[in-house]
């Protein structure tokens, strides 16, 4: 799935890691991604969780979609940031399944979480993108 997701890809996101139920997705913050505060727009962060909670979904096989997500944004970044994000299953239950992303620069003092997002899932079924007709965001 990641290697077809155009929209990820062209920001630099890149897959760092993935296994069952989980990913690890990373991307740096470069200028065209800075607003008017001089801070990363906070689309970017959650496109980029977003991104890691796709992967950890789909990860199970059949096509999986976001049917919710919601983020909150501990504090900002900025350009040059290398941010990394890291998507947990919680719990599948019958088409649905519940993530958490943790959106987490690496800095002098260690590890700065930048945001934290829930992600809702739901499995349309089949096992790949073509063809598919459903017109879920994830």
């Amino acid at each position: 799935m990641f290697a077809v997701d155009e929209a990820s890809r062209a920001l630099g996101i890149e897959l760092v890691d993935a296994g069952e139920g989980r990913a690890v997705c990373a991307m740096t913050v470069t200028a065209t991604m800075v607003n008017g505060h001089d801070i990363v727009h906070g689309g970017y962060v959650f496109l980029l969780a977003d991104t890691t909670f796709a992967c950890a979904c789909n990860s199970h096989g059949p096509v999986t979609v976001a049917s919710g997500a919601e983020i909150s944004f501990v504090t900002s970044a900025r350009l040059g940031d290398r941010l990394v994000a890291t998507a947990e299953e919680r719990t599948r239950y019958g088409r649905n399944g519940i993530y958490d992303v943790t959106v987490h620069r690496a800095d002098a003092a260690g590890r700065t979480v930048i945001a934290e997002f829930r992600g809702r899932s739901r499995v349309i079924g089949g096992t790949g993108n073509a063809g598919n007709t459903d017109k879920g965001v994830t």
